[in-house]
């Protein structure tokens, strides 16, 4: 057994035996040899199944490949819309607390955004009204007459 002031914290007030008994490496050492009679039987146990099942298994692959390459396909399927599904939701929740203006997680960048766009489409605008300017007088220019 060791003593507290050999623990180089502040135990002084805690027992010997409570510190032997709540130490953190304890649980480290006993599981072991109680799992250590359950590994060679379960090993053995899986080897003699395969020598055993791997004839029926070998005969029978012809019907459990397709049904596995089916039971894949529709799990990953299943699994797809359901992700899917979550992703709509999340997105639709997201929309109704932006357009209800309840600020959710990322609403300042689409703001941000926004009015980028209205900015940049408004200079298009603008450049577009002067370059028209610019075109009907060269159009001028060229036909005196239209």
């Amino acid at each position: 057994m060791y003593h507290c002031s050999s623990l180089g914290n502040d135990l002084g007030s805690l027992p010997n035996y409570y510190i032997l008994i709540h130490s953190p490496f304890i649980p480290l050492i006993t599981p072991f040899p109680s799992r250590s009679h359950t590994t060679a039987p379960t090993i053995a146990g899986a080897i003699l199944g395969l020598i055993f099942f791997l004839p029926l298994i070998i005969l029978s692959s012809p019907v459990w490949v397709p049904a596995g390459t089916l039971v894949f396909i529709v799990t990953a399927g299943f699994l797809s819309v359901c992700g899917f599904g979550v992703a709509l939701v999340a997105a639709l929740s997201w929309m109704y607390r932006y357009f209800r203006g309840l600020h959710p997680p990322g609403s300042d960048r689409v703001d941000y955004a926004r009015t980028r766009i209205y900015d940049t489409a408004s200079h298009v605008k603008d450049y577009a009204r002067d370059y028209r300017g610019y075109l009907q007088s060269k159009v001028k220019d060229a036909a005196p007459g239209a």
